[in-house]
């Protein structure tokens, strides 16, 4: 089984666990948020199950970091929809493994009488492809929301590297990965958020120049 909840992305001086989005929050709800390794700048990641995370919290949460945040809706770790939300109350959204995204999508006809049959028919086959190149006609579009919304956080880039990202962003929004957890983070890698650094991996480099030094 993947995971199924949502992957919060946000800044603060503070444990986002710490903002009162979340003060309704029991403490053994709060024990199974699984956070990542936290990004340079303050920007950390959380995980909560599913049930925890609203859409309607993005708002009260950029109110209270005082900077953009956004959120993927996770689906057994196969699928996600990235929700973004700046100071401005701008919005963007994007499909995460848009293969996936686009049978979850397919609308059944209503005098479909067996599901089983109705998922083999060429009939679903035409209506995925005609949904898949529908999502992927929007990538363009969901990339450059993706980069404005970055912008809005003060990811700095030249006029260069805006290309080179767009391009980026727009290959990993048409790319798959087995854990579309890990596909939402490398869409922070390219929107060019600092990478997260792991503090064992720290400690560890630590101590090997001490040992050095030694």
């Amino acid at each position: 089984m993947g995971f199924s909840g949502h992957v919060v992305f946000a800044r603060g001086e503070r444990p986002l666990l710490d903002a009162p989005v979340f003060d309704g929050l029991g403490a053994e709800a709060k024990r199974a948020v699984h956070a990542w390794p936290p990004r340079p700048g303050g920007w950390q990641t959380l995980q909560f199950d599913h049930g925890v995370w609203e859409d309607a919290l993005l708002g009260a949460l950029v109110e209270w970091s005082g900077a953009p945040v956004c959120a993927a809706d996770v689906s057994d770790s196969d699928v996600a929809l990235v929700t973004g939300v700046d100071t401005g109350d701008r919005r963007w959204q994007a499909w995460l493994n848009l293969d996936l995204a686009a049978a979850l999508l397919v609308e059944e006809p209503e005098d479909v009488d067996d599901t089983s049959l109705w998922a083999v028919s060429d009939e679903f086959a035409a209506a995925l492809s005609r949904k898949r190149a529908e999502l992927d006609a929007e990538v363009p579009a969901d990339a450059e929301g993706a980069r404005a919304w970055a912008a809005a956080a003060g990811v700095p880039a030249t006029a260069e590297q805006s290309r080179v990202e767009q391009s980026r962003v727009e290959e990993l929004l048409r790319s798959h990965e087995t854990f579309v957890e890990d596909l939402f983070d490398l869409l922070l890698d390219a929107l060019g958020f600092p990478q997260a650094h792991d503090e064992d991996e720290d400690e560890d480099e630590h101590g090997d120049e001490d040992g050095a030094q030694d």
